[in-house]
């Protein structure tokens, strides 16, 4: 069941907002019940096949964490070794649905024998309530876990807002807000901004990321059908993807944070204007920031992060990137694309040794040459993420830097790769990206934005906003019709 469903968008979620704040005023322990049960229900729609290794996941890291809570005080040298059996058993149930085929795949390759495959199919979500589960274990370990009820950790992992695409959760940050009596009864302030964020994720998912995702697929399929792109159309589609996927999972966040904010629950930020990064450390920051955190305290950081030194900081550095990139898919492209986000920091972090205390690095001109190139960068690692194989992406690499010239590719087919409307889109996205503040700073009001319609822009519950919402809702529940799953479920 989609976000942008019709059934999960007229049916599924009154249903569910209803029963939790009926059952509230009764019983928090049944409305928490309910909640869980209607998140597990949320799963079983996408893959009920797969219930069943959810449940035991649930099951196996709640023994556990138990038993290294209760380890902790008197005998950490046991929590430790459970910690270590808890994550191993994690890694291995992600490494067999994930990688298995992946490894054998390569095995093969690297000894010409046919190892075969097996006949295993990826458990929706299952990269995301892994990491939310050893995120957990570690924080057990480390004694940051204390809240221990099987409900609502059952509630914490299954909640179905972030289960099938993140963003990945601390224990620590949600347990509370559980066991809160103000949760379980609507509240106007939250009922109305939750609606107002997932209207505008909604509106990003199906009008922008849909619309502009027409122009990808030929571009990144002309390699395998032997069209050799110009520059202009490798950049076309290069850039059509990077906003594709900008405006597909910033609007997956924004609803996910609406849902949430609807039933009195506040989610962490898992995205924030990546593309006006001024540096690719900052666009980490702002990228998946959930996943950038658990990749910087449950990786990074325990490696050794940078306090031996700038060498042992790189080597660091590009071992959390390669897992990284390893995270988001079985694939050489995900490596790679994680071996250059390695590299990229590598560099920054140089640059950033190198150039300490100059003063043009205060330059306003320099800030701008900054996003830019930092944009340039992020857009070539997307075209190594989304390309279907290795050589495939050199071939579209190669012609983003002008290897088949810059405007007309040897196929002389440019409005057949591209098409003739992308530029519009390029443009208007762009001013989204870099010009108009995010939606969380809109509604939510967080970081300040200083440009001169933040006054007008800022939302509140009027007849102002409302109109505009109601014609943000009326565009995009015209287009339900064209449904396309949010591209962060295949990872």
């Amino acid at each position: 069941m989609l976000f942008h469903a019709p059934g999960f968008i007229f049916l599924y979620l009154p249903l569910v907002l209803a029963v939790f704040f009926a059952l509230g005023r009764i019983s928090r322990p049944a409305a928490a019940a309910w909640l869980a049960a209607a998140s597990v229900g949320f799963y079983a729609w996408w893959s009920v096949d797969y219930l069943w290794l959810l449940g035991c996941s649930i099951l196996f890291n709640f023994v556990v964490g138990g038993l290294i809570v209760r380890a902790v005080a008197g005998a950490p040298a046991r929590a430790g070794l459970l910690l270590a059996v808890g994550v191993a058993g994690n890694l291995l149930l992600l490494g067999y649905y994930k990688y298995a085929n992946f490894f054998l795949a390569t095995a093969a390759g690297i000894t010409g024998r046919d190892y075969g495959a097996l006949e295993v199919i990826l458990p929706l979500g299952i990269s995301f309530f892994t990491f939310t589960q050893i995120a957990f274990l570690v924080d057990a370990r480390r004694g940051l876990a204390r809240e221990y009820n099987f409900a609502h950790y059952l509630l914490f992992v299954t909640y179905f807002p972030h289960l099938i695409a993140g963003p990945i959760l601390h224990h620590a940050e949600m347990m509370p807000q559980f066991a809160r009596p103000e949760t379980y009864s609507p509240r106007g302030e939250l009922l109305s901004a939750g609606l107002a964020m997932f209207l505008l994720g909604l509106f990003k998912k199906i009008v922008i990321a849909d619309g502009i995702a027409h122009y990808v697929g030929p571009v990144f399929d002309a390699p395998g059908k032997g069209i050799a792109l110009s520059a202009a159309e490798a950049w076309g589609g290069a850039l059509a993807y990077t906003m594709q996927l900008y405006f597909d999972f910033s609007g997956y966040s924004d609803m996910a944070i609406g849902l949430s904010l609807m039933l009195g629950i506040r989610l962490p930020l898992n995205f924030n204007s990546p593309y006006k990064a001024a540096s690719i450390v900052e666009f980490w920051q702002r990228w998946h920031m959930t996943l950038s955190r658990f990749l910087r305290e449950y990786l990074y950081i325990p490696l050794g992060g940078n306090r031996r030194g700038p060498a042992r900081r790189y080597v660091n550095l590009m071992a959390t990137m390669l897992l990284g990139g390893l995270w988001h898919g079985a694939a050489w492209t995900f490596v790679a694309w994680g071996a250059l986000h390695g590299a990229y920091l590598c560099v920054n972090h140089a640059w950033r040794a190198a150039t300490a205390g100059r003063a043009w690095t205060a330059t306003r001109a320099y800030a701008c040459a900054c996003v830019l190139v930092t944009f340039a960068a992020v857009v070539v690692a997307w075209v190594v993420f989304r390309a279907d194989s290795m050589p495939h992406a050199a071939e579209i690499v190669r012609a983003l830097f002008g290897a088949n010239g810059a405007l007309a590719g040897a196929s002389g087919a440019r409005d057949a790769v591209i098409g003739t409307g992308v530029t519009g889109w390029l443009l208007v996205c762009l001013f989204l990206v870099w010009v108009m503040p995010n939606s969380q700073q809109v509604v939510l009001g967080i970081e300040r934005w200083e440009g001169r319609l933040s006054r007008w822009l800022a939302w509140r519950p009027d007849l102002a906003w409302t109109a505009a919402l109601a014609l943000v809702a009326l565009v995009a529940l015209s287009r339900l019709h064209t449904q396309s799953e949010f591209l962060y479920f295949q990872f």
